[in-house]
């Protein structure tokens, strides 16, 4: 599995997340993980993938993509004239 290296917590910010550990009976390093994957499984996002790709091209002026003709959908088969043998 991936390793995470944070480097730079403050003192007072470690002694919390010890503290939180020792609550859940889990070490700092679960209690880490438990806090990431909470955060981040549970986050939701501000806008949809169409209003952020939207957002993301009209930075740059939008793009005209052709229209591309559509076919008719096909028939579908007529099954009750068909006879099993």
């Amino acid at each position: 599995m991936p390793s995470l290296t944070i480097r730079n917590i403050d003192e007072s910010l470690k002694e919390r997340l010890r503290i939180c550990a020792a609550e859940n009976g889990r070490s700092m390093e679960e209690e880490a993980r438990q806090i990431l994957k909470h955060f981040l499984l549970t986050k939701k996002r501000d806008m949809g993938i169409g209003t952020r790709i939207s957002q993301r091209f009209s930075a740059v002026g939008g793009v005209d993509l052709p229209e591309m003709p559509r076919s008719l959908p096909r028939r579908l088969p007529d099954i009750a004239s068909d006879k099993a043998s």
